[in-house]
């Protein structure tokens, strides 16, 4: 799938799925109340496509998928017929008010919960957490060697390298020096500690990593498979030999003896690799051919695949996954209101909001990598919606839920000329913080 119209495409999927879901919310709680529900949208602006449903609502999706909202009969949008007064929304108690507003969230909390124990349960294929660090980098620098396998990050342990990445990111936005425990190639453990503290204020997750410059190991020169009639093949390469050297050049990666093949071939098309094989050491004479191998362009090749890395996967019974859920949404959430919290105070920078592109972009990747992928990122963006939707900020559910709580403390609705003066500001700020998040990923294809 074209990545254009793949991101396009898992992005209206995420919307649709997320948005219906938080409105379905509002609408079932406030039918559960006994409010009328006059249309129920998925996205803004015009309908391309309307029904009306059996209980009189309105059920459309519209062109604008940003987006959706529930539309319940309120007094303050016009006059009501005597004899619906009971449906109408304003007329409910407060606390029937607040269980309608804040259902959107708590539908979002619900999937983000359901999404993670789906995840757990089909498994979210991934690589061990095997390591090195860039030359000269700070994780270099603090110790960080080369097949080095990360056990746990700040006193919480991992299993997979994504796991890992996620818990260095969130250690990055409070920049503190953070313990990492590794056990290294001889089977020794050791606690080394990347000194982020050193690290300048006011740049995004993306480029502390670049500086932080941790990253996989580096495949080992172990072949995965010989394809049949091949040169490799034809000059008795097998499966499982580790490359010692070519043409007395030693190999210490399977990249560095990607390199050195086409380098060398374009030389002299034989080669002469020397292989380890169990306790053996054995030459090789290679003649490589200049050909296309499985739709790739034109070059020298020999026909051999690299050894796949270690693989590492989460994968639990329902019950196991369902208390991983709940603690991944706990500590998801607790990581979400601590950037936000710093972001506020200026301790992280704005530069980590993303918007729409951003979210597209993350959406086309995940759904390529598996369902479990996708899963997870179905759930974070879920609870992100459900955390952005109850800030207090009007014009999002927070802000009425704000409203409708001081109602309960003076005794009185919130009058109608602060609540008109508190939507111009929620705007305001709603647009603000949408038009930083669109800078940001505008900003990241521009070259630096």
């Amino acid at each position: 799938m074209n990545s254009v119209f793949g991101s396009v495409f898992w992005l209206l999927v995420t919307l649709g799925v997320l948005v219906t879901f938080h409105e379905f919310g509002h609408y079932w709680v406030a039918r559960r109340c006994g409010v009328k529900v006059l249309r129920f949208s998925v996205g803004f602006g015009k309908a391309i496509w309307k029904r009306i449903g059996k209980d009189g609502t309105e059920y459309q999706v519209a062109m604008i998928p940003l987006g959706g909202y529930v539309k319940m009969l309120d007094a303050r949008e016009g006059e009501v017929d005597p004899a619906l007064a009971g449906q109408e929304f304003t007329g409910k108690p407060v606390w029937q008010r607040i269980a309608i507003v804040a259902a959107g969230p708590g539908f979002n909390l619900i999937f983000t919960i359901v999404a993670f124990w789906l995840m757990f349960m089909i498994g979210k294929p991934d690589v061990a957490p095997l390591i090195s660090a860039t030359p000269q980098s700070m994780a270099a620098e603090a110790g960080i060697r080369a097949g080095d396998r990360i056990l746990s990050v700040d006193g919480h342990d991992v299993a997979t390298w994504s796991d890992s990445m996620d818990a260095v990111a969130n250690a990055l936005l409070g920049r503190d020096p953070l313990p990492v425990l590794l056990r290294g190639t001889d089977g020794a453990e050791r606690t080394v500690t990347l000194p982020l503290n050193q690290l300048p204020a006011g740049e995004d997750i993306g480029q502390y990593l670049d500086k932080l410059g941790l990253k996989l190991a580096p495949m080992p020169p172990t072949v995965g498979t010989v394809l049949p009639g091949k040169p490799a093949s034809l000059g008795g390469m097998q499966g499982g030999d580790r490359i010692v050297s070519v043409n007395g050049q030693p190999v210490t990666s399977y990249e560095e003896f990607q390199k050195l093949v086409p380098a060398d071939a374009a030389k002299s098309p034989t080669l002469a690799i020397v292989v380890q094989r169990g306790q053996q050491t054995l030459p090789l004479s290679i003649t490589a051919r200049m050909e296309s191998l499985e739709g790739q362009s034109t070059g020298w090749i020999i026909g051999v695949t690299a050894m796949e890395r270690e693989p590492a996967i989460l994968r639990y019974s329902p019950l196991k996954a369902m208390g991983a859920s709940l603690q991944t949404t706990w500590s998801t959430a607790e990581s979400t209101f601590n950037m936000i919290g710093k972001m506020v105070t200026g301790q992280a920078s704005t530069k980590n909001l993303s918007g729409v592109i951003g979210i597209a972009q993350v959406a086309n990747a995940s759904a390529s990598m598996g369902v479990g992928w996708f899963f997870s990122f179905l759930a974070m963006v879920s609870l992100s919606l459900a955390i952005l939707n109850l800030m207090p900020i009007p014009v999002l559910d927070g802000g009425w839920l704000l409203y409708y709580l001081i109602e309960l403390v003076k005794g009185s609705p919130v009058s109608e000329r602060t609540m008109m003066a508190g939507q111009y500001v929620g705007l305001v700020l709603l647009f603000t913080l949408m038009g930083l998040a669109f800078y940001n990923d505008i900003h990241r294809f521009l070259p630096s």
